[in-house]
């Protein structure tokens, strides 16, 4: 039996992935359940934060949002297994019952998303009905799942698009049972670099500016000295700054955020409020179990209910899942990559 695992020689160097044989399974203890893994979505693996925890391994597991025939659930951060196999063992802990209106797939690819959206809206920000939320990036995996929780909960929602078509992308989202009005209030295209955001939010909202902004990584310093790729793309911080309302809360995946003190006293003038969205934050800290379990099952049931459409690329075989890792690791994929048992 195979399992997928990535290696890196050196810090710094680009991680490859290999297939290693796996030996039998061991017994399962008292609060271990032995899953025949159907999916399991491909994700980004941050070596650095390994690295900083002391789990950094020579052979890292990767996969961890898996859905099987009986439970399905997000590998813990330490654990040794690799999602990507036939078959795994779990803690009990990190499992919840998939409906079957779900299917596999969509069970897998939604897993992580669901809980960063969850994590950013709902304990972050605390999104509630007649928020405004400007999310970045609209069109990707996590960008999609965010804008269709915002948009359940009563906010009017602003998301920015990468490219013509995932402007089109987002302007044809709609809401559950057929609502003719679209998730997406407004849709700012930037990828010509034409159109000022902290402009477009700032008219859309009447000059009040936006209550939330869920970012997807921001500019720090001047399109000279940003890399290339980023800087057409991404808005600068003092833009969202600018457009952020009195009380707004700016929700950033930039974890090496610099704030100077000029952006600093205009976050104080405006009572503004950042704060980091951390994807392992439920792995690193010891929260109550029960509101991690909580989280999923709700995204289980908003997946049966058609209120979470997750972006998903076509399934792909088993004997692909070293080339799409490889793909997910160099953040080359638009859309949710799932490994298809």
């Amino acid at each position: 039996m195979k399992a997928l695992y990535g290696q890196q020689n050196s810090p710094g160097e680009e991680m490859t992935f290999v297939f290693q044989e796996r030996e039998n399974l061991p017994a399962t203890s008292d609060h271990e359940v032995k899953v025949q893994v159907r999916a399991c979505a491909l994700s980004w693996v941050d070596t650095k934060l390994l690295s900083e925890i002391k789990l950094k391994k020579q052979l890292v597991p990767v996969g961890r949002e898996i859905s099987g025939v009986v439970l399905e659930g997000i590998l813990p951060l330490d654990s040794e297994e690799s999602g990507v196999c036939e078959v795994i063992l779990v803690h009990e802990h990190y499992l919840v019952h998939k409906p079957d209106k779900v299917c596999w797939v969509e069970a897998a690819g939604t897993l992580r998303d669901g809980l960063r959206a969850y994590t950013a809206l709902h304990y972050l920000a605390q999104v509630c009905p007649g928020r405004s939320v400007l999310v970045l990036d609209g069109a990707s995996p996590f960008g999609t799942i965010a804008i269709q929780l915002a948009q359940h909960r009563g906010a009017k929602v602003i998301s920015t698009a990468h490219s013509l078509e995932d402007k089109q992308y987002l302007e044809r989202l709609r809401p559950a049972g057929g609502a003719r009005q679209p998730l997406v209030a407004r849709v700012i295209d930037v990828s010509h670099g034409k159109i000022d955001v902290a402009e477009s939010c700032l008219e859309e909202t009447a000059g009040l500016g936006v209550d939330i902004v869920l970012d997807a990584g921001v500019r720090l310093f001047s399109a000279e000295d940003e890399p290339a790729p980023k800087s057409q793309l991404l808005p600068h911080k003092h833009d969202i700054i600018t457009l952020l309302g009195v009380g707004g809360r700016w929700i950033t995946t930039e974890k090496n955020l610099q704030l100077d003190p000029p952006d600093s006293h205009s976050l104080f003038l405006k009572g503004a409020t950042v704060s980091f969205l951390n994807d392992e934050v439920w792995n690193l800290s010891n929260v109550q179990q029960g509101k991690y379990l909580a989280i999923l099952e709700d995204i289980m049931e908003k997946l049966s209910n058609s209120i979470f459409r997750p972006q998903l690329d076509e399934p792909i075989p088993l004997y692909e899942a070293k080339v799409s890792m490889e793909i997910v690791q160099k953040n080359q994929a638009r859309k949710r990559q799932v490994i298809q048992f």
